[in-house]
């Protein structure tokens, strides 16, 4: 397919350009978005294709941007026609306004994931018989009562035309690979899971090695919750593992580090900056910057290239995540972090890969601290309010700690806490960093983005733990 998306425009380039700087004219900001984007997603559920889907979709959104309003239109029409009537539309919040046009983002070459489209290879049929081998391989043991596979692939193009003429193209493709399997022995069940995926094709990472390591893994984890007793309820210290448990710092810390809750002041980290709002140590980074990985992005949807952006630095917020409209309104500079789910979208500050720096403890010595506790291994859903930063989330793999040993894994186990007050509990960070294995999706404000989340194993001292032990 072309990939110059103004071609597919009625018009030739130099008339859009023309139509976008007279759209634009006394904004402070703002842009032409184009997009188009195909996927695809198969289910393979109890034996048999369950689920099948294909979609291609393209269009512009116009933005206009005049102190803290946002004028937005949108169509799947690229037409001229329909961008005059998306400029008349923006144009109500110009009116009478008189700003500076914002400085276009540095430019870059620099390009993390290739362009090749993922949808085409391997082919439909090669993708069912792969769920389908997945699925017979668990089935092989006697426990198992249910597998759920699925695999998705995505391939987004882009063009950001700003009205001082900066042009910024993007190609971004995507692939996943998730496993459920559920086991039983008389009448208890239980659940394990596995997914991984990221900005490149299938034939990266679906070998036959990698997909039986994940089904393994899934039943492994299934395995280990049908043996699981409840949780005790109390005060207690707590052990999270490294990779996806850093989910919880990107819900409960993450989200409230974002520029626009901290400009608005609802935010519980909001006038904070310079302060210390986490334990010695602590280093939180956003970092867009990562080769192929699922968060990442070569540039941010309003052009800016994405950065590596330390937001606590040992223990002290000395930054926010910044799209350029909050960035301008902050006295701040723009980070890479204004993102959109679409062309129907605005962008916002969200985040791309965030998680926590390494330390200096070993796995082992942080374990062997705590003397009755939780080790969790594994989240699964959470909630958190990001004005006051309290937050619950459910452990799906967890293990007592009883006299610095890993005990019996418990299940039903929820951490509940505010998160400036958690990362201040942080006693020891593990030398263990990693990022998850590609499967976050970040929802905001009704939008949803692929995120990437990490850290090293921690250890968070007197959490309150919900359980269901009695």
């Amino acid at each position: 397919m072309n990939t110059d998306l103004l071609t597919l425009f009625d018009a030739d380039e130099t008339t859009l350009r023309t139509l976008v700087a007279e759209a634009l004219k006394g904004a402070d900001d703002g842009e032409l978005f184009i997009e188009h984007a195909q996927s695809e997603a198969l289910t393979f559920d109890n034996g048999k294709l369950k689920g099948g889907s294909f979609n291609t979709e393209q269009g512009f959104g116009l933005r206009a941007v005049a102190g803290e309003a946002v004028g937005y239109a949108h169509a799947g029409d690229l037409s001229v026609a329909a961008l005059k009537r998306a400029s008349d539309a923006v144009g109500a919040v110009t009116r009478g306004y008189s700003g500076a046009y914002s400085e276009a983002p540095q430019r870059t070459n620099h390009k993390l994931y290739g362009e090749e489209n993922p949808i085409g290879a391997p082919t439909f049929e090669e993708k069912v018989a792969l769920l389908q081998e997945i699925d017979a391989y668990l089935r092989a043991d006697g426990k198992v009562r249910q597998v759920t596979a699925s695999v998705a692939a995505s391939w987004q193009m882009v063009d950001i035309l700003r009205a001082d003429g900066h042009r910024v193209r993007d190609i971004r493709p995507m692939t996943r690979l998730n496993i459920s399997v559920v086991v039983g022995d008389g009448d208890r069940q239980e659940t394990g899971s596995f997914g991984t995926g990221g900005r490149f094709g299938f034939n990266d990472f679906l070998t036959a090695a990698s997909w039986r390591k994940g089904a393994d893994e899934a039943l492994r984890q299934a395995l280990v919750n049908l043996d699981a007793i409840e949780a005790p309820a109390g005060t207690m210290d707590v052990v999270l593992g490294n990779g996806w448990p850093g989910v919880m710092l990107h819900e409960a810390v993450g989200h409230g580090l974002e520029g626009d809750f901290n400009r608005k002041k609802t935010s519980a980290f909001a006038g904070l900056l310079g302060e210390m709002v986490a334990s010695p140590g602590v280093t939180v980074v956003d970092d867009g910057t990562i080769e192929s990985r699922r968060g990442s992005i070569s540039v941010d949807d309003e052009g800016t290239p994405s950065g590596y952006n330390v937001l606590i630095d040992n223990g002290k917020l000395v930054g926010y995540m910044q799209d350029r409209q909050n960035a301008r309104l902050m006295g701040m500079k723009p980070t890479g972090n204004g993102r959109r789910q679409g062309y129907a979208h605005v962008p916002m500050p969200r985040m791309t890969n965030t998680y926590m720096l390494s330390g200096d403890k070993t796995p082992d010595e942080i374990i062997a601290s705590v003397k009755n506790g939780i080790y969790a291994v594994s989240f699964g859903g959470g909630q958190v309010d990001i004005t006051s930063g309290k937050f619950v989330f459910g452990c799906t793999e967890a293990y007592m700690i009883e006299n610095g040993r890993i005990g019996a894994p418990i299940k039903g186990a929820m951490l509940i806490g505010n998160g400036p007050d958690s990362m201040k509990r942080v006693s020891m960070i593990g030398n263990d960093s990693k990022l998850d294995t590609g499967i976050g999706n970040c929802g905001k404000a009704g939008q949803w983005v692929p995120v990437g989340v990490g850290q090293p194993h921690i250890r968070m001292d007197q959490v309150t733990v919900g359980g269901t032990r009695t």
